[in-house]
């Protein structure tokens, strides 16, 4: 059986609200033929932001407090205009990509928005990952995905990951992975009271 080419990038993904504000969340997103697949859960802002205005940024950040923050409550991050759809850049990207749905497949539990890249832009270079950064990302997923997984997973995949970030995280993973701890114990302690 042929093997569909496609890659998933964990990316941070910019949306336009209602009321005009920028919204940012961490996203894995398809690459396929040079197009993108985005496919946010259903119900969920970038869903809603993506059905009225069919347009959205994708940011590549090397800063992953960003990813952390926005599964902690922690969404508001400096934005710029973008230059081609109504949205906006994180300050932090290195590089950008602008895109515009040209089809929508509305399905349950995820919808697939087919997106066209009409803008690109690098602003600085990437270095590469450390482990911690790494590490953060997956806890990140890891975080977001807390009440559909069983808790004890979590928690030896958490452990796991900790090890990379003693050895190789400076202070922006420090920061990042101490929001998401946060995060793991107030759900622990409200698990505890249910």
């Amino acid at each position: 059986m042929a093997r569909l080419e496609s890659k998933i990038h964990e990316v941070i993904l910019t949306t336009l609200s209602e009321d005009g504000q920028i919204h940012a969340a961490p996203m894995g997103i398809w690459e396929e033929k040079g197009n993108f697949i985005v496919a946010p859960f259903k119900p969920s802002t970038t869903y809603n932001n993506l059905s009225r205005y069919p347009e959205c940024v994708v940011n590549y950040t090397d800063d992953v407090r960003v990813f952390a923050g926005s599964v902690t409550g922690r969404r508001h991050w400096p934005t710029q205009a973008a230059t081609r759809v109504y949205g906006g850049v994180l300050v932090q990207a290195l590089a950008h990509s602008e895109l515009r749905v040209t089809q929508l497949q509305d399905t349950d539990p995820r919808a697939h928005f087919y997106c066209r890249v009409i803008y690109e832009a690098n602003h600085r270079p990437f270095r590469g990952f450390n482990r911690a950064q790494g590490a953060v990302i997956e806890a990140a997923v890891l975080v977001s995905r807390l009440h559909l997984l069983p808790f004890d997973k979590i928690e030896r995949e958490l452990k796991y990951l900790q090890i990379a970030v003693d050895k190789t995280g400076g202070p922006r993973e420090w920061e990042a992975w101490e929001w998401l701890m946060e995060q793991v114990q107030h759900y622990r302690g409200e698990e505890m009271k249910s």
